[in-house]
């Protein structure tokens, strides 16, 4: 029987470290009846654009909706290409279809999780009409090179940072690189509601207002466009208001904590940490090494009372839903062979030095009795 108990995510932990103000917020909107749209969304959203720098933020009811939202802004239409990553969640993927392009998988770099510029490069045609990085785990996506391209072959850039709320690409915050960044603000995330809520920014004027009038039926009372319901409900946006001045804080420890990891992890053969890429911000979302026995330690951990994840099992080329494609694991030799090896620890900003030590003497404990094989070499 394990010493201790440590859950992947300890959301209750962070509701108790602010109890009394999420209390108060949420009585707030109770008490004014300012459920959907109304005071707290308007001020989610003008805190969220200046604590980005942005001219605008238009919120909506998810990340998903985010993404789909502003593609229907940037006009895709049947027989456009989109690139994106072979690893991320579907979300990235599916809006591509759901908004009527097509999806332009591209393999990932060896060392960050994120897409290859190199491989975008390969993956442009003549119906090309943009790029979707993911800024996975809460690392950057390298986005000099990919603005580059964006720019020299005339395509559009959305950035999907549903897992890097405040990480920076040069000093820069990401969201603010391309023409459109899109949030989710997923109970889980490092930036998240107590329900689903998401939202787009931008720099652009008239993309915020068609984007805000599509997420609204086109328009409230007089109908200018059909569009859709996607907005953000009153207790999400004060208990997001509520959350974001504690927001710099829980980075510093996500950082301090992950520094932890990697210093100790690094030290044991068979384990890889993750790979900050130059001039990038990480901030940790998700803790991510490789092994090659990930199945075996996942288990061991699991005995140990500590509970792991795999963001994500397969890389998305992969999956039934995309099978239509007809890709082979040669397709995208690099995500193929991360989806075999990750396994995503513990981390969160509440998570104590005593449960870290822990589930580090428990890795080191599980590699006595069970070597990995060297994946440097």
């Amino acid at each position: 029987m394990s010493a201790l108990t440590i859950p992947f995510v300890d959301l209750y932990a962070q509701y108790l470290s602010i109890k009394t103000e999420i209390d108060e917020a949420i009585a707030g909107v109770i008490s004014n009846s300012a459920f959907v749209r109304g005071e707290y969304v308007d001020q989610f959203e003008d805190t969220f654009a200046q604590l980005l720098g942005v001219n605008h933020c238009i919120s909506c009811g998810n990340g998903t909706d985010a993404l789909y939202i502003a593609m229907k802004g940037l006009g895709v239409k049947p027989g456009d290409e989109v690139i994106t990553t072979a690893h991320s969640w579907i979300s990235t993927s599916e809006t591509i279809t759901q908004a009527g392009g097509t999806v332009i998988f591209c393999d990932t770099d060896n060392s960050t999780f994120t897409i290859s510029p190199d491989e975008i490069l390969s993956k442009i045609t003549d119906r090309t009409v943009g790029i979707i990085p993911v800024h996975l785990y809460g690392q950057p996506a390298d986005m000099d090179p990919i603005m580059s391209i964006a720019q020299k072959h005339g395509l559009w850039v959305i950035e999907d940072c549903a897992q890097a709320h405040l990480a920076r690409y040069k000093g820069q915050l990401v969201g603010t690189i391309g023409q459109i960044g899109t949030f989710s603000f997923y109970p889980g995330k490092n930036l998240g509601a107590m329900g689903d809520a998401g939202c787009l920014v931008t720099q652009d004027t008239r993309l915020a207002n068609w984007c805000s009038l599509y997420a609204r039926h086109g328009g409230k009372g007089y109908h200018t466009i059909e569009g859709i319901n996607s907005r953000m409900d009153g207790l999400q946006a004060a208990i997001l208001l509520t959350k974001l001045p504690h927001l710099p804080e829980w980075t510093r420890k996500r950082q301090a904590l992950a520094k932890i990891y990697t210093q100790e992890l690094n030290q044991l053969p068979g384990i890889i940490t993750p790979y900050v890429g130059n001039n990038r911000d990480h901030v940790y979302h998700l803790y991510v090494i490789c092994i090659k026995n990930r199945n075996g330690l996942k288990q061991y951990l699991s005995t140990q009372g500590v509970a792991t994840s795999i963001n994500y099992p397969k890389a998305l080329p992969f999956y039934p839903a995309y099978a239509y494609l007809n890709h082979q694991i040669s397709d995208f030799p690099q995500a193929a062979a991360h989806q075999e090896q990750i396994l995503s620890l513990p981390l969160y900003p509440e998570l104590t030095f005593e449960q870290i030590e822990y589930i580090i003497n428990s890795i080191k404990g599980y590699l006595v009795d069970n070597p990995s094989p060297d994946l440097k070499n």
